[in-house]
């Protein structure tokens, strides 16, 4: 019996390495920790204060394109990067536009303009792209100034420290915006 077990074990093993795996994605994933580097700090003995959100997102890429205004129309809803809907996580109440809100996981949006973009904070979580998205479960929203900046080639985003906790900071093309996200 054991040596049966055995068989079909590794009989499944083989085919399994034979399937054909996905192509690597063009914008891949990426993660961003407020604190900076939470993770890596965690294991060192390092944290100066708890984790207070994750943002995770897709990373598109230039590629010689041009944004917004063209790959990006302006005035309409965008996922705030690539693939899946850009997903942000609170592990603390926080305040937007002097709107609170729970921790928990939401899904970020943008509709961009050429001076401001508008930023949504939405209920809906686990999309891909703005395709379904549904204003009614936004918790809040608000706009932003669309700062010209120098070009990025691969869109980022991340946390960086404020007097009333952080803003989450985003580069891509010619643009930078800033959404502040207070704690204290």
């Amino acid at each position: 019996m054991k040596g049966i077990i055995t068989s079909l074990l590794l009989a499944l093993s083989l085919h399994a390495a034979a399937q054909k795996l996905p192509a690597i994605d063009k914008s891949p994933m990426d993660m961003s920790y407020y604190p900076a580097g939470y993770p890596v700090l965690k294991i060192q003995n390092k944290t100066t204060e708890p984790l207070a959100m994750r943002l995770i997102y897709s990373r598109p890429q230039l590629n010689g394109r041009k944004v917004f205004g063209d790959l990006q129309k302006l005035g309409e809803v965008w996922r705030l990067g690539a693939n899946e809907a850009t997903e942000i996580e609170f592990f603390k109440d926080v305040t937007i536009n002097n709107k609170k809100i729970k921790k928990g996981r939401y899904t970020l949006y943008c509709i961009p303009y050429a001076d401001k973009w508008t930023l949504m904070v939405n209920k809906d979580t686990d999309v891909w792209g703005a395709f379904k998205y549904d204003a009614s479960k936004d918790v809040v929203r608000l706009d932003v100034p669309a700062a010209k900046n120098d070009s990025t080639e691969v869109m980022t985003m991340l946390f960086e420290k404020s007097l009333t906790g952080a803003n989450l900071l985003i580069y891509w093309d010619n643009v930078k915006a800033n959404l502040p996200i207070a704690f204290k």
